[in-house]
């Protein structure tokens, strides 16, 4: 059975270490830092935590944990699930976390040896052969590493934007990477394929309406010629 009391120390430790390091940095951060503000002492903190990185350890287990789990359940025979899977796992995951990101604006805390770094790496390499695909060309595994690296890049710089709003952005930019190769989508009047997705129609009607964007801009933005732009707006 789990103490209550020791339980909540260890929470409460977490806390005030997450506000600390984020505030001056994991490295300008002392132990003794942590126990003065949590009003306890020094040897209290490392009674639950022997040292400063079995802290950083503690805040990064839940992360780190959901990320082995995403990737290890986003295996799909269908390539194009299987990439969904993981690009939209890890995001809602990189945003529900983003703080802790952020850490590594700082001081590249988490990128520190040791088992937060190894696990960490192993997990974003899996997520990359996952959204490749089987039997990736190098323009897939370039494509794969430029859509994993844009999931946590926005989300850290952009951490107290809405994360709804983020989240739709970063999406949106994903789609823009592999729009070059879409999902098969049925003929215009015309006859040709539809230049964009029901997704990115969306994106186009928003910038117009809401963002009063020209339509060279959202042309530009998308990928497309003007006069698609015009063609969906109509």
């Amino acid at each position: 059975m789990i103490d209550e009391t020791t339980a909540s120390t260890k929470d409460r430790i977490l806390t005030v270490a997450l506000e600390l390091f984020a505030k001056h940095g994991y490295h300008r951060t002392s132990v003794r830092a942590i126990a003065e503000q949590l009003g306890i002492s020094k040897a209290g903190v490392l009674y639950h935590y022997p040292a400063k990185y079995d802290i950083l350890a503690g805040l990064a287990e839940p992360l780190l944990a959901e990320m082995e789990r995403t990737v290890a359940d986003a295996a799909d025979p269908d390539p194009c699930a299987a990439r969904r899977r993981v690009v939209e796992g890890l995001l809602d995951l990189f945003l529900t976390h983003r703080y802790l990101l952020r850490l590594n604006v700082n001081d590249l805390a988490l990128s520190a040896p040791g088992t937060i770094f190894d696990r960490f790496r192993d997990t974003m390499m899996r997520a990359n052969q996952l959204v490749a695909g089987p039997h990736p060309t190098l323009s897939d595994r370039v494509r794969a590493a430029q859509a994993i690296a844009g999931l946590s890049d926005p989300v850290v710089l952009y951490a107290d934007e809405p994360a709804e709003e983020l989240r739709a952005e970063v999406l949106v930019g994903i789609r823009l990477l592999y729009a070059d190769a879409p999902a098969p989508a049925p003929p215009d009047r015309r006859g040709r394929p539809a230049a964009l997705t029901p997704d990115l129609v969306a994106t186009a009607r928003r910038m117009a309406e809401q963002e009063h964007r020209a339509v060279p801009d959202i042309a530009r933005a998308l990928g497309v010629s003007r006069a698609t732009v015009y063609r969906y707006l109509k």
